[in-house]
């Protein structure tokens, strides 16, 4: 049998991707229908969606050939937030329209003047970028309380801003900002800083505000994660360094849940490779069948950019930016579940390299499809030969597919990203998230039905079909997740989605550490988990997903951690759905 076989796995498909009264099979084929490009593609594509081999971001699902009226992208950034009341307001304006449609939202909030600067107008002061943000925070709570997806919000404000101290600790809170995420934008010179213990300059507009520690300011970041889980860290610099569109956008916030950094009005199409449908099981040993995955990257390319020119855009401009560059994310899940099949501890050496190398063979086909796609089909319009070439990724390509970008261009910007998979991961009967390890190998779940909640025993996919008992999150050592992280991100052209679990017996010292790690070892971001935190108490309150919605009243919105972006402590799924 294809698809979803246990309740839970059954539920969440039905209730959040398909129309009402559809079945699993017409699911597929209706998505597979609205993305091919003929009879031939159709066939390849839809056995690939049937057993669940490629898994398309949540909004795919449920938009692709779909009467709703609903994107099938699943965040964007919204444009750089302007310092002017009317501009904030149209910020504003434009993300509860994007969020009504479907998609989260990010925000850069660096360009509001800090508190207490002056406004000569009229004659008043300043509040300054935190104050506004709680304009975004209603506005979300709102869209997410009128319709069937919780909205979800990142923030970001950078290092060298004025306010960073007052957004550090924005969060230090169990009721504040609670449908956002934040992240702190560090810069290479803020982390040059930090190693030499030296002075920095907070700014704006070109006016040192005041001077402080660089490494005081750096342990003020870690401090508010050490005890609330935010602020995340953005390594921006890095982000644009390695863009392959470095000649033609600045970056400066990302998605909710910080695998796709975009720049204004930014779109992310996600899809996962679902790695437990390439294992077979041969003499009860795990063998993994890299021709198949091979063969399945130019269906599921072809399909995927198809969705940009059939989806729905909830702003002219999104669109607009959509359609010039065409990026995608595709990535994979059920890793954590293939290296216990394959017999790979987690975090090992070992389970660097297997990463690394079905990243790379990923990153590779897809560019290669991508090409052909463009023979065919042309390069995304703002595609420059000589600019894109020179991009740090393409070049670390193989050379046979920067041969066939020279010669025939690109369809595709960028084409791949880690996310977090939770709920589509929990479709696949409870896979593995992404690049994670297994948070646990069962657990009970509650699940709101129209018939009241209900307890179902979920059990990890490796230990139900396999018997396996893979490496659990809080058995793998704290460096050993930074490890797994900085190995994922080395073939990935965006950015990983990854939760460093931090264990109670972690000391101050090494949990500072991590940072630095992520950060020498080529990470574009770095989130963490402290279960001994000060927020654990919240995450415990909202660990009963709404798999499926109740039938008049959504869940009590104070439970509902950084929107539909958090860490779900029971099953240990980090979701932005």
């Amino acid at each position: 049998m294809t698809g979803p076989t246990i309740p839970v796995a059954q539920w969440a498909d039905e209730q959040k991707y398909r129309q009402e009264g559809e079945e699993y099979g017409q699911k597929v084929a209706r998505v597979a229908q609205a993305l091919s490009d003929n009879q031939d593609h159709f066939n390849n594509f839809r056995d690939i969606l049937k057993e669940q081999r490629f898994l398309p971001g949540g909004r795919v699902q449920a938009a692709a050939g779909s009467y709703r009226r609903v994107t099938a992208f699943n965040c964007f950034v919204m444009k750089d937030v302007p310092d002017s009341m009317e501009g904030i307001m149209d910020v504003a304006k434009e993300a509860a329209i994007t969020m009504q449609l479907g998609g989260g939202v990010g925000y850069d909030f660096s360009g509001i003047r800090p508190r207490g600067s002056r406004i000569k107008s009229i004659g008043s002061q300043a509040s300054g970028p935190v104050s506004f943000m709680g304009i975004m925070d209603a506005t979300c709570k709102t869209i997410a309380s009128a319709g069937h997806r919780r909205g979800a919000q990142m923030g970001c404000l950078r290092v060298d801003h004025p306010d960073i101290m007052e957004f550090i600790a924005a969060k230090a809170n169990h009721d504040q900002l609670t449908q956002f995420n934040i992240s702190v934008l560090v810069t290479d010179a803020f982390m040059e800083a930090v190693k030499t213990d030296s002075d920095f300059d907070l700014v704006f507009d070109g006016r040192t505000f005041d001077t402080v520690r660089a490494r005081h300011l750096w342990e003020t970041i870690l401090r508010n994660t050490w005890d609330w889980a935010e602020p995340g860290v953005i390594f921006i610099d890095r982000v644009n360094q390695m863009n392959n569109l470095w000649y033609c956008e600045d970056i400066s916030a990302t998605n909710p849940c910080g695998e796709q950094p975009l720049p204004e009005y930014g779109a992310c199409l996600l899809g996962s490779f679902n790695l437990t449908k390439y294992i077979k099981r041969v003499d009860h040993e795990g063998v993994f069948d890299w021709g198949l995955l091979e063969h399945d990257i130019p269906h599921v390319v072809r399909a995927m950019d198809n969705v940009i020119d059939e989806t729905t855009y909830p702003l002219k401009e999104q669109e607009t930016e959509a359609k010039n560059k065409r990026r995608m994310g595709l990535g994979v899940t059920g890793l954590g579940n293939v290296l216990g099949a394959l017999g790979i501890k987690y975090g090992s050496d070992g389970a660097k390299a297997f990463t690394r190398k079905v990243l790379k063979l990923i990153a590779n086909r897809c560019y290669m499809a991508s090409a052909s796609l463009a023979a065919e089909k042309g390069s995304f319009p703002l595609f420059d030969k000589e600019k894109y070439l020179r991009g740090k990724f393409i070049q670390k390509l193989d050379s046979d597919v920067q041969e066939a970008i020279s010669k025939v261009g690109i369809r595709n910007s960028h084409l791949t990203s880690i996310a977090p998979t939770g709920t589509i991961s929990l479709t696949a009967n409870n896979v593995s998230s992404g690049i994670e390890p297994v948070f646990s190998h069962y657990y009970d779940r509650t699940i709101q039905t129209f018939d009241g909640p209900m307890v179902e025993r979920v059990e990890d996919y490796a230990y139900r079909e396999w018997g396996i008992k893979c490496d659990t999150a809080d058995s793998i050592s704290v460096e050993d997740h930074v490890g797994m992280l900085n190995a994922a991100q080395e073939w990935v052209d965006s950015a990983c989605s990854k939760t460093c679990n931090v264990g109670e017996s972690v000391t101050w010292e090494q949990f500072k550490d991590v940072y630095l790690q992520a950060y020498e070892g080529g990470a574009k971001g770095c989130t963490t988990f402290r279960a001994a935190g000060k927020r654990f108490g919240i995450l415990n309150a909202s660990a009963s997903e709404d798999v499926v919605e109740e039938p008049e009243q959504a869940p009590d919105e104070t439970v509902v951690e950084g929107g539909a972006c958090y860490i779900d402590p029971e099953t240990g799924i980090r979701s932005c759905e």
